[in-house]
């Protein structure tokens, strides 16, 4: 894209035409009705340049953003018109020194500018909390005293102060207007096109600054200086007008305001800079301007650090409300991922989790027992019954299993009509007194709509060994639990490994 500017034609055109300009001031220094004339010859080009681009570009868009590129066409028509107006006057002027234009030029240009500034303080900023309007605001207006301050420090001569704060304030304010639109993040244009407005402000601002006290003929770059603004607000249009072309999100896109500007720590720089130059003359007017604005400007950067503090004291509030909804929903998560759905019980991946970690670290005694609980019949209830009634039994089999056991002992839905229990700390004697009070829990029946279910089950029992892990548990109590189910008494087992004595069944 940039490559498709460098090569621009117009672009070319209209920067050699300013160059031969400069060439001509300087050409004609000491002449100074001869160069005004040529300062003024240089201009109506340059003005259509802008009002021709900006109507260009004002087709290609609509809503806001064509009613700015309409502004800024009728503003270059307008300076087009009063610009060739000056031009007749210059041509016929005689003893001429001064940049200032006629009633015409003045009224074209005054109007024309005006119409700028309220198009680009009036373009909708994207959507924003008030306490970043505020923030905005700040830093904007701490742009703007800045620049008074250097005004009031260069800019105010002894003969004509009126005139020249007026002056200032209309470069001041199409600045702050240009500042304004960057640092909103929805500036009607491409960053390139913004950086060639803002230039063109800047550069005004310096021209007007130079020789702001002078009475009679200028030096030769005064006048170059001063034509400069005019190639560069030309440029901007032309420059949107090429982005456009190339890529037209990219042209108008909004863009996402950074969450600090350095703009205003610029402003301190640029104001205390202007205070020292002026601090060898003595106590007086521009000193004393100088102190007052930069204590306000001061003042506004304090005021947008507090305001950052707050921002920053909420989002941390925010985030740290955020981190606890992340870790309670990481909570619920793992016990949506360890528990079972329909009985709120363990399920398996938990229960082997709780398993290897006793083993792991076995308590005291060195006990750990465990229980597998099978129901019998618990198909021909589905069969009969339906669904409903064999997940109501299931979930009144886990309320039995949970009264039955102590309170650090988990019981756990393996999946199926298949429950278990990991009990800590108990040896075989206990975990045959656990298994009576399951079975007698059990011999109640359940209740479901208008009958009863009653859960007949088949209890393993198996006593950790040493040396034994989680797997060689399971599968140990698994062959109890068969035996007990081969029975066919709805009874438990005991089962040790072949070494070891084999207790009773019951």
């Amino acid at each position: 894209m940039f490559r498709t500017v460098r090569r621009d034609p117009v672009v070319i055109a209209a920067v050699l035409w300013t160059l031969g300009g400069c060439v001509a001031l300087f050409a004609l220094s000491g002449h100074s009705n001869a160069q005004v004339r040529v300062f003024w010859f240089f201009q109506p080009p340059l003005d259509m340049l802008m009002a021709y681009s900006s109507w260009q570009v004002s087709r290609m868009t609509t809503g806001a953003l064509r009613r700015f590129w309409s502004v800024m066409a009728a503003a270059g028509a307008l300076l087009t018109i009063g610009d060739s107006v000056q031009v007749v006057t210059a041509l016929a002027g005689r003893g001429q020194w001064s940049t200032n234009g006629g009633a015409v030029q003045a009224i074209c240009f005054t109007v024309g500018l005006a119409a700028l500034i309220v198009a680009m303080l009036v373009h909708p900023m994207p959507g924003q909390t008030r306490r970043e309007r505020t923030a905005f605001w700040l830093d904007s207006v701490t742009v703007l005293v800045g620049g008074a301050v250097v005004a009031w420090c260069f800019a105010v001569g002894p003969d004509d102060v009126l005139g020249q704060l007026v002056s200032g304030a209309v470069i001041l304010t199409a600045g702050f207007a240009a500042v304004k639109l960057v640092l909103s993040g929805n500036a009607p244009m491409h960053k390139a096109t913004a950086i060639t407005l803002v230039m063109s402000a800047a550069v005004n601002a310096i021209g007007f600054f130079l020789s702001p006290g002078a009475d009679g003929a200028l030096p030769a770059y005064v006048y170059a200086v001063r034509l400069a603004p005019s190639l560069l607000i030309a440029l901007g249009p032309r420059l949107q007008e090429l982005v456009a072309r190339f890529d037209e999100t990219a042209a108008f896109g909004a863009r996402r305001r950074k969450p600090y500007s350095l703009l205003p720590y610029g402003s301190i720089a640029v104001a205390f800079t202007a205070m020292l130059t002026v601090i060898p003359e003595g106590p007086h007017a521009r000193l004393w301007g100088a102190v007052t604005g930069l204590g306000l400007i001061f003042a506004l950067v304090v005021w947008r650090q507090l305001a950052a503090f707050r921002d920053n004291k909420r989002l941390i509030d925010k985030l740290d409300a955020t981190l606890a909804d992340l870790r309670e929903h990481e909570v619920r998560l793992r016990q949506q991922a360890l528990s079972d759905g329909l009985t709120g019980l363990a399920n398996r991946t938990c229960f082997h989790e709780q398993i290897a970690a006793e083993l792991a670290s076995p308590p005291e005694s060195g006990l750990t027992a465990v229980l597998i609980i099978d129901l019998d019949g618990f198909k021909s209830v589905n069969d009969t019954l339906g669904h409903a009634a064999g997940d109501a039994l299931l979930a009144g089999v886990a309320d039995r299993l949970r009264v039955s056991v102590r309170a650090g002992d988990l019981v756990a839905r393996l999946g199926g009509d298949e429950f278990a229990v990991l009990l800590r700390d108990c040896d075989v004697e206990g975990a045959t007194h656990t298994a009576d009070r399951i079975l007698e829990e059990l011999c109640s029946p359940i209740p479901y709509e208008d009958t009863m279910v009653r859960a007949n089950a088949s209890i393993g029992i198996a006593c950790a060994e040493p040396g034994d892990d989680a797997g060689s548990l399971l599968r140990s109590v698994d062959l109890a639990m068969y035996a007990a189910k081969h029975d066919g008494k709805g009874a438990w087992k005991c089962y040790v490994p072949p070494t070891s004595p084999i207790s009773s069944s019951h």
